[in-house]
């Protein structure tokens, strides 16, 4: 396969472009706005990140939210009133997001929905001439994230993705050291997510909920009757709506794991592990490891998803760690890094932007609002190459947890064509790149 063709090389230059912005970032002075130029945003998907995406564009000078959007009715009266109370500020509700998408007051969306959406959300939004902020993992399925890439191309939208951390000063300053070959020939990155994830046990069935339109709420996944094992926060671990841990926090360190070693998708996956301590309604392993191997680059990935309690990893329980010929490089959470050099482990260079370890998603100098003001930026001056999580990277950390899963359920060794985007010689796995959508809520052959 030829560099100049594949999809590697397209991230690479992507990455590269979005790393210069980022380390010299372009601050547009607020006088360069008048009194008309403030950009109206709407929130969809309110139980849980929605509420940092709201306060991640209340943050940012002459931006206003100004819907909120959910499918349960009841969220939405709370977080009015939780609106109301904060800001001191009216924000108007609305249940369904393809009115959201035909309002042309709104500027901007960030989807904070369950993943089954997010693709679909997003193409929707970018036809109707929205510019989208879409939280991690992108896609609920590989073929999704190359229909997003589409979308945000053909209409020329602005698409980031919710990957925090490329905000991040120190997690900049660690991708540049390894650039410019401080710890040496980077080989090999280790992902890390080691959260606790307790026993949800089964709720069973059940009706729906006043105030709960399930039918939106399913969207494009199969319907199900209805389960508290599902809505509102569960649905993480069921394979028709969630991506398992791997596909949740872990989409910020798949993200990491190839940003470092500056990679696209693997040629060859194989992962194990399974659900080993609860009998409960989860579908995904609670444990699982997975390789990702580069043998033409002479890279590899490793990437571990296990609940706590657990030994941290050089300190870290969910972060990534980049091994060189020299030494090698610890990211620790969101915001911060060690390095340690030569046989002896010798500290060297580290950085840290303030924020709290693991957690701090919305403080230091990146974070959530750091993300949104890089966001925000790129909309303003209508540019994608200062995007710091462009659409690309929803497509291709989303889909190298996809990737895993495939090969954990499939229970076999996985050899996969970058550049075509599919497995080589085995329509089995090939099924598994999409799905199934239910009628009215199918993601477009053509977008």
């Amino acid at each position: 396969m030829k560099k100049d063709s594949s999809r590697r090389t397209f991230i690479k230059k992507t990455a590269i472009a979005s790393s210069a912005a980022l380390i010299a970032p372009t601050i547009i002075p607020a006088s360069a706005f008048g009194a008309n130029d403030r950009i109206n945003a709407a929130v969809l998907g309110i139980n849980g990140r929605g509420n940092s995406h709201i306060q991640g564009f209340m943050a940012q000078k002459d931006v206003q939210v100004t819907t909120l959007c959910d499918p349960d009715m009841n969220l939405l009266v709370d977080r009015q009133k939780t609106f109301k109370e904060k800001y001191n500020q009216d924000v108007a509700v609305e249940q369904d997001l393809r009115r959201v998408f035909d309002n042309k007051d709104i500027d901007v969306v960030s989807l904070a929905t369950p993943n089954h959406w997010h693709a679909l959300a997003t193409i929707w939004a970018c036809q109707a001439g929205k510019d989208v902020y879409v939280e991690k993992p992108g896609s609920h399925n590989i073929w999704e994230g190359r229909k997003m890439i589409e979308a945000a191309n053909k209409y020329d939208r602005i698409v980031q993705h919710g990957v925090q951390l490329r905000s991040s000063p120190a997690v900049q300053q660690a991708i540049q050291l390894m650039r410019e070959g401080y710890i040496g020939r980077v080989y090999m990155a280790r992902g890390l997510v080691f959260r606790m994830r307790g026993d949800i046990g089964d709720k069973g069935f059940e009706p729906v909920p006043e105030g709960l339109d399930y039918d939106l709420w399913t969207g494009p996944a199969p319907k199900r009757p209805f389960t508290r094992n599902l809505v509102h926060y569960n649905w993480h671990w069921n394979w028709d709506y969630g991506n398992g841990d791997v596909g949740n926090q872990g989409i910020h360190e798949t993200d990491l794991c190839m940003w470092g070693l500056d990679v696209g998708f693997p040629t060859e996956i194989t992962s194990m592990g399974g659900k080993y301590l609860w009998n409960d309604s989860k579908e995904v392993p609670e444990v699982l490891t997975s390789i990702y191997n580069y043998p033409e680059e002479g890279k590899i990935i490793q990437f571990e998803v296990r609940p706590w309690y657990t030994n941290t990893e050089g300190g870290a329980t969910v972060g990534n760690i980049f091994y060189g010929d020299k030494g090698y490089i610890v990211v620790d959470g969101y915001d911060k890094f060690q390095s340690f050099l030569g046989p002896d482990r010798t500290p060297g260079i580290s950085g840290d932007d303030g924020g709290e370890a693991a957690t701090g998603m919305d403080r230091g100098a990146g974070g959530t609002d750091g993300h949104f003001a890089n966001f925000i930026e790129a909309v303003r001056k209508h540019d994608r190459s200062i995007l710091n999580g462009p659409v690309e990277t929803a497509h291709l950390s989303s889909g190298l947890a996809h990737l895993g899963n495939i090969a954990y359920r499939l229970g076999r060794v996985l050899h996969f064509d970058p550049q075509s985007e599919k497995f080589v010689n085995d329509a089995e796995a090939d099924k598994m790149l999409t799905r199934n959508y239910r009628p009215g809520f199918e993601v477009p052959d053509i977008v």
